[in-house]
């Protein structure tokens, strides 16, 4: 990540950066990205000018292939926070932002590499993580090690809430009571792109959700909530807290530290995440016989390649269904 001060030099004496402040607020204004969306290009553009600067490139027109490639090969070589190499899934963004970025200054008449020169690298199959049932059955035995009945209850809520309604760890930690029709167990969420799609409950989640609100006496609109002093209502804790005004919704850092916790509990070893709530959505939906097209519109994917990443996980179904109908002439 470019350090705050270079960052600021940078603005101040490249038009490139000058250009990129205009294209994030074209995105934020004209074509109404999301803050998470616009965070990353700034990072991924940023970093591109960085690069850029440092190479002599100061000015969009001077941007050419060469310069592309020797960015993607800085990129491919730049070491992650872990030690390892940027995953090539990351590198493909910062690549993507800079074609939209160029796209943008090619609308805007200003002399530029064209974007359509740069091609995508091929991603290789995609590999995604699930949870067996006796895996989500440890998860949720693991949260009657919690000693607060009130977080066990949250706890169990937000497991639950994630298994049977696939949502993306933004859109749980955005749920707020009043959007939830918990006697038809329905609720609308708003997905990446700003898009709006309907999403259930279980009958467990709902009864998960009703016993954690029940036992809450708080009005915060939120439906999952910190509880940093248990058994004291939220407006004492807004109140002690004065004009600080410390945010009591939960953060997604605190929705992975409570999955890592239970995970540990449970014993188990693989890499779970709140995401792999998701893919296990998925993965036993299709499992189960669902098609394709109603998994994309349940995951709110807006392409249905997206879906298909889980359709080699329930393939491998079909070597016991091919040994179970289908014997080998004799």
């Amino acid at each position: 990540m470019i350090q705050s001060e270079t960052k600021t030099k940078v603005r101040a004496n490249s038009p490139l950066n000058d250009y990129i402040t205009d294209f994030l607020e074209y995105c934020e204004i004209e074509r109404n990205r999301s803050q998470l969306t616009i965070q990353a290009y700034d990072h991924y553009l940023r970093r591109f000018a960085e690069f850029a600067r440092e190479q002599g490139i100061n000015t969009p027109e001077n941007i050419t292939l060469d310069t592309i490639r020797a960015f993607r090969l800085y990129l491919n070589r730049l070491p992650a926070r872990d030690g390892r190499n940027l995953k090539l899934v990351t590198q493909q963004y910062h690549i993507i932002a800079i074609r939209a970025f160029l796209k943008y200054l090619i609308k805007r008449d200003v002399k530029t590499f064209a974007p359509e020169k740069i091609e995508l690298a091929k991603n290789p199959s995609r590999e995604v993580s699930v949870l067996t049932n006796d895996e989500i059955k440890r998860l949720l035995q693991a949260i009657a090690q919690e000693p607060s009945e009130m977080l066990q209850l949250r706890d169990r809520a937000i497991l639950i809430t994630l298994f049977s309604s696939g949502l993306r760890i933004s859109e749980l930690v955005s749920l707020k009571k009043d959007g939830l029709n918990l006697k038809l167990g329905e609720f609308t969420v708003r997905g990446k792109g700003d898009k709006l799609r309907l999403s259930f409950l279980s009958p467990d989640a709902i009864v998960a959700i009703n016993a954690y609100l029940k036992k809450r006496v708080d009005n915060h609109p939120s439906l999952f909530i910190s509880h940093s002093k248990v058994g004291e209502s939220v407006t004492k804790q807004m109140e002690a807290q004065g004009s600080k005004g410390k945010v009591i919704g939960l953060t997604p850092r605190s929705i992975q530290r409570l999955v890592k916790k239970y995970c540990k509990i449970a014993g188990i070893m693989h890499q779970v995440s709140p995401h792999t709530f998701r893919h296990s959505f998925a993965t036993d939906l299709l499992q189960n016989g669902a098609d394709i097209r109603s998994v994309q519109s349940l995951l709110g994917h807006a392409s249905i390649t997206t879906t298909q990443i889980y359709t080699h996980i329930t393939n491998q179904g079909l070597r016991d269904i091919h040994k179970k109908f289908h014997s080998a002439a004799e």
